[in-house]
């Protein structure tokens, strides 16, 4: 018999493939469809060039939207902030993923910049976590009804 060994090292692609596929075995024998994500994004261009996004991911068992959506990335170049370009970008994206059945939309964020401009947006707060950054700032968890 093999003595079982702990080892510190990061997983190869096979067993990050088997870990999935155990996953999903999980699942279907709790009598849950297997769980996948499609990611939605917006891209703001003047001309060629990018100056922002708005992106993130909706989950879904089998073929339906759980009705929540993680917004992963929210980005406006400096120079284009604060006229109204942020807001426009996750509004279509908001508008967007309410088209497939999303009615729920969360994210993280820091700052107190980042902060206001949600609650602008009508983000609610559900959780903080102190101290998650090296300044001493929290990560919060926001969410919006759609």
């Amino acid at each position: 018999m093999n003595k079982i060994s702990i080892v510190n090292r990061g997983m190869t692609s096979e067993e990050i493939k088997q870990m999935n596929l155990g996953f999903d075995e999980l699942s279907l024998e709790e009598g849950l469809e297997i769980e996948s994500s499609d990611r939605f994004s917006f891209v703001a261009l003047k001309g060629n060039t990018f100056i922002g996004c708005s992106s993130g991911l909706a989950f879904k068992n089998g073929e339906n939207y759980s009705g929540w959506f993680f917004l992963t990335d929210l980005f406006v170049e400096k120079e284009y902030r604060s006229k109204g370009l942020g807001s426009r970008l996750l509004k279509s994206l908001e508008e967007k993923v309410a088209m497939v059945g999303v009615k729920h939309i969360w994210l993280w964020t820091s700052g107190y910049e980042a902060l206001k401009f949600y609650q602008r947006q009508d983000y609610k707060k559900f959780t903080e976590m102190e101290n998650w950054y090296s300044d001493g700032s929290s990560r919060v968890g926001l969410r919006k009804n759609l």
